[in-house]
């Protein structure tokens, strides 16, 4: 029996000073795709993964792609899950009969519509499908009971109907390690500024939710027993040392990676003994776990670049947003990246609902004293499932069957219209990249790091319109 599990590409919408644009994220491997393909795999199955973000499929070509396929899934995520019923449905088309499975955070934060949202799908797993999958396979073949399933739903003789309930996976362990020869043939880590992976590159995970619990964040809360889990340190260790074994760099992509203190400094301790000569970048980091000993151990293990969720320059925002970290805090751990030589980006909030316009310029003094190497500005979204949407959902100011939705004054979540918090962002950016000081560290970048893209970045930027219009 053969699976295809397809990659619908998340778009998403920048930001930047000269407007906003849209986008296709396709610099990351389809990770939790990964992990489904090798719990299958491991039980016989075969299994083949298409990257829509990495490559171009034609109706042809999907075609025969289907006539060798036994069952399809495919990933959903929140800012694609119109795109996903478009490719349903085409799906469907060219092969009416063929069982359509889809999971993904939509799915999970979705689960009572998105069936009806996505009509061709005939299968939605809730949360974590490694367990789940396998559950199906045995559907398919006749020796399982949809009814019996954990944590879906499906259609049966038109009627939508839901099996039993999820399972989260308390051990992280048992899971095999994501089939990452399943997408060796596509090139991730193109990533268009900062820092510039060595290739080739991939991603991984050492740990599921997050122990923290910002207003502003989307989390499966509304899961029973989804909690904070994380693989034992020598699991983790040993899947770094199997990735490079075929890879020069890895991401690690947890919602806070450096959570748990003492098992990094066991992960980076046995990094360092064991001398992997591979690359570590950190998506995500928190500045009260910065300590010099830790970095130090970091910058010796192969830790090439940080990123840092810092929000706001402002401690009553911080606070609002039940941060738990300090302005004091979130200085000295970029200036400790910094000595250790770490390439850095911080994301930016603008739009809390009790934010002022001398809230907006701290933090954008605050990001452009810092010595980041790149920065990202938004508006601050109400995301589905998040704190701060329940609230106004309660409130009557947002529906439930909004998803997401800028801060709007307008809508009463904040002070700014969605122009002026675009106009705050645009300002943000240019006085972030318009610094001397930034140039300066942009060309003593390249020098240190050997990197022409530090240069090219400079480069851009002088030759842009907004920068023209200034001279």
């Amino acid at each position: 029996m053969k699976f295809s599990l397809i990659r619908i590409p998340e778009v998403y919408t920048q930001f930047d000073m000269y407007g906003v644009s849209q986008g296709i994220l396709s610099t990351y491997p389809p990770l939790g795709l990964e992990y489904i393909g090798a719990n299958l795999e491991c039980e016989g199955y075969k299994v083949e993964i298409i990257d829509l973000g990495a490559e171009k499929v034609s109706r042809e070509s999907l075609t025969r792609t289907l006539s060798t396929t036994d069952a399809v899934g495919l990933s959903v995520y929140i800012n694609n899950y119109q795109t996903a019923a478009k490719v349903a449905q085409n799906i469907k088309e060219v092969a009416p009969d063929i069982p359509l499975v889809i999971g993904g955070p939509h799915c999970t934060l979705m689960k009572g519509s998105v069936l009806a949202q996505i009509p061709a799908a005939d299968i939605a797993v809730e949360s974590e499908g490694e367990q789940v999958i396998l559950d199906i396979a045995r559907f398919l073949q006749g020796t399982q009971d949809l009814s019996e399933i954990p944590g879906i739903n499906y259609r049966e003789k038109k009627q939508i109907k839901s099996g039993r309930p999820l399972k989260v996976i308390s051990d992280l362990d048992t899971l095999p390690y994501p089939a990452r020869h399943l997408t060796e043939k596509y090139d991730y880590g193109n990533f268009k500024g900062g820092v510039r992976p060595r290739k080739k590159f991939t991603t991984m995970i050492t740990s599921r939710g997050c122990p923290f619990k910002c207003r502003y964040c989307t989390r499966y809360g509304n899961i029973e027993g989804w909690r904070y889990r994380r693989r034992s340190p020598s699991n983790i260790v040993q899947e770094m040392q199997q990735i490079s074994e075929k890879y020069k760099s890895v991401m690690i992509v947890d919602d806070s990676f450096l959570a748990d203190v003492k098992a990094a400094h066991f992960i980076m301790d046995s990094l360092i003994d064991i001398k992997l000569d591979l690359e570590l970048h950190i998506l995500g980091a928190r500045v009260d776990t910065a300590e010099p000993e830790l970095y130090k151990k970091m910058k010796k293990a192969g830790v090439r670049s940080i990123t840092f969720g810092i929000e706001s320059g402002n401690q009553d925002v911080l606070d609002y947003y039940h941060k738990h970290i300090t302005v004091p805090q979130i200085r000295a751990a970029v200036h400790l990246a910094r000595d250790m030589d770490f390439i850095t980006q911080g994301f930016f909030i603008f739009g809390a609902p009790f934010e002022t316009k001398k809230h907006i310029h701290n933090t954008i003094n605050l990001a452009t004293s810092l010595p980041f190497d790149t920065v990202v500005f938004q508006p601050l979204e109400y995301e589905i499932g998040s704190d701060l949407w329940e609230e106004a959902v309660r409130e009557r100011k947002i529906t439930p069957e909004e998803i997401t939705l800028i801060a709007d004054s307008r809508r009463g979540l904040g002070n700014f219209t969605i122009d002026e918090l675009r106009e705050f962002v645009k300002k943000g950016y240019r006085r972030f990249y318009l610094n001397p000081r930034y140039f300066s560290r942009l060309f003593f970048g390249a020098l240190r790091h050997r990197n022409l893209e530090h240069v090219k970045s400079v480069v851009r930027l002088i030759r842009s319109p907004y920068i023209i219009k200034l001279t």
